[in-house]
């Protein structure tokens, strides 16, 4: 339970039970026609009653009433979900080549696939590399599905140097970059420059050509770029996806990504139609 929902939906509720006393305390045959229990209750209070009769009233209806906090906490973690997914939907119409086109993303799968997934991942983040096996199975059974790869190093300098390794990968040998994310990604230990320079080589890549091309500016503006579309869209860890007009936090696994992709489908098929 979140401490912040969970403060919000307290407020909330003494907010309104702080209204009810002064309405009720205002125009009590008002409550009482009503014939709501707590407003009967609380229509005895008159305009004068202090700050502190009022609050032991609230308090007193809270503690025998606990399963409101519990009620408003649910309603408000619901609408915010709702405000979210219709920010994302904005977002996601207004940026669709930035999310599913730029030019700075590594692509698996078929480059040409008709139905697109967008990852947002770090090379250091442990569900990233659990749901690797995801990505894989996904794409093997799936010829028409194009999984784009948004690196966005979030854990650290040694994440950050590590995907300033794999960007320059890409622009040198794009043809290989498929087997360096799977390698890099599935790796044992903590990936870094080293550690992504190694791989690297392992690929054929000349480490001179490499080293000169992790200089280039373009590079920290992706990241800039990935990182102002994640705050837009609410991400604040990886793995998290755009399926469609959807964005799914967490490594959820096979099944549920798959559904999502079906759905993007779906919806695709409909609006064409």
């Amino acid at each position: 339970m979140s401490k912040a929902i969970w403060l919000s939906a307290t407020g909330l509720a003494v907010a309104a039970a702080m209204l009810a006393v002064g309405y009720v305390a205002g125009r009590p045959e008002a409550a009482i026609a009503n014939d709501a229990p707590q407003a009967v209750a609380l229509a005895s209070a008159t305009a004068s009653v202090d700050r502190v009769e009022i609050e032991n009233i609230i308090r007193d209806y809270l503690v025998k009433n606990p399963e409101l906090l519990l009620d408003m906490q649910q309603a408000l973690e619901t609408k915010q979900r709702e405000q979210q997914r219709v920010a994302n939907l904005e977002v996601i119409e207004a940026a669709r080549d930035e999310i599913f086109n730029a030019a700075y993303d590594g692509i698996v799968g078929n480059p040409h696939g008709k139905t697109t997934i967008v990852e947002f991942y770090d090379y250091n983040c442990g569900y990233c590399k659990r749901a690797q096996e995801d990505m894989l199975a996904l794409t093997a059974a799936d010829p028409d599905l194009r999984f784009v790869l948004k690196e966005f190093p979030i854990l650290g300098p040694d994440s950050t140097k590590a995907h300033v390794v794999s960007m320059a990968f890409r622009t040198l040998m794009p043809e290989k970059f498929g087997d360096f994310h799977n390698q890099l990604l599935g790796g044992q230990g903590r990936a870094s420059e080293a550690t992504a320079i190694k791989v690297a080589m392992s690929l054929g890549a000349d480490e001179a050509r490499l080293r000169e091309e992790m200089k280039n500016p373009t590079i920290s503006a992706a990241f800039e770029k990935t990182y102002e579309l994640a705050n837009k869209l609410a991400i604040t860890g990886t793995p998290s996806y755009v399926v469609g007009s959807e964005v799914v936090f967490g490594a959820l696994g096979q099944d549920l990504l798959a559904q999502k992709i079906a759905e993007a489908r779906t919806a695709a098929t409909q609006a064409a139609n």
